[in-house]
């Protein structure tokens, strides 16, 4: 009997939400997963003993406490002035809680200004049977359109744009209108007219420094890495290490979001054979 040959065993990634893609009479189940992940541990303030502090609400007008049941939300209508919302009213206004990514219409992908992306994120086939996935990937690839949707996301509702890429499904939060700068309100100036001769120069001090693509290596944090190197060193030499608190947690192995949605493809197309095997043999 043939050896079978032991599929690798998938990275543990929890998707940020799962759900379904639907327009029309279509419905592709999909997981969502942030496409970028913070690459290191922030600084923390601690006590001068070393001990972490907390932070506490204090009342701006006496500075006295203020703890958690005593607490309420004020939407703030003029300076010092306030609207009380409760919980209850929040919860009336808060959207119906779905499981849908209700594509509404497709743009060209061009069409969409970066300016208003706010939080980019991989999507990945949401079952084993990933042709659906597939089809609509590679039809608004080839189209060059991109998908506008609204879902809900904890506890918000959300505008998405859906884009296609190299068969990869992939979104990009949009900003609403009112969160969006325009030049005039910012103070940018007018475009000027240049002579050709100055034209020639700034072109000719771009062609300089052209590259055909922008290297990973570029992009690297050079703060982060001194900061990682000064940690080390003093970890090293012993100074000022304080001890392990409850709140210590391990790094996270950095997980190859990519390999995840190709195993994923991978598994749906694997599936889909099986199923086609078995229907000749029942067919025979």
């Amino acid at each position: 009997m043939p050896k079978t040959k032991e599929r690798p065993e998938r990275p543990a990634l929890g998707a940020s939400w799962s759900g379904t893609i639907t327009f029309g009479l279509v419905s592709v189940p999909v997981n969502l997963y942030p496409a970028h992940r913070t690459a290191e541990r922030g600084l923390r303030l601690l006590a001068g003993d070393g001990h972490p502090v907390a932070r506490r609400y204090v009342c701006e007008h006496d500075g006295r406490e203020v703890g958690g049941d005593h607490l309420v939300r004020g939407f703030e209508v003029e300076p010092g002035r306030h609207v009380v919302v409760t919980d209850e009213e929040l919860e009336k206004l808060a959207p119906v809680k779905t499981r849908d990514i209700e594509l509404r219409r497709f743009v060209p992908a061009s069409a969409l200004d970066p300016v208003r992306f706010d939080r980019p994120y991989f999507l990945t086939p949401g079952s084993d049977n990933s042709k659906s996935y597939r089809l609509l990937a590679s039809v608004m690839e080839q189209s060059g359109r991109a998908g506008i949707a609204t879902f809900v996301m904890h506890g918000k509702e959300r505008i998405i744009a859906i884009l296609s890429e190299g068969g990869i499904l992939r979104g990009e939060t949009l900003r609403f209108a009112d969160e969006i700068r325009t030049p005039d309100q910012v103070g940018l100036p007018e475009p000027v007219k240049a002579d050709r001769e100055t034209v020639r120069a700034f072109e000719k001090s771009i062609a300089a420094k052209s590259k055909p693509d922008l290297a990973p290596a570029e992009l690297t944090d050079p703060h982060a890495e001194a900061m990682k190197k000064l940690v080390a060193k003093k970890r090293r030499s012993g100074e000022r290490v304080v001890a392990k608190t409850a709140d210590d947690r391990q790094d996270e192995e950095p997980i190859d979001l990519l390999e995840v949605l190709k195993r994923s493809l991978a598994s749906g197309k694997t599936s889909s054979r099986k199923g086609r095997s078995h229907a000749r043999a029942r067919a025979s």
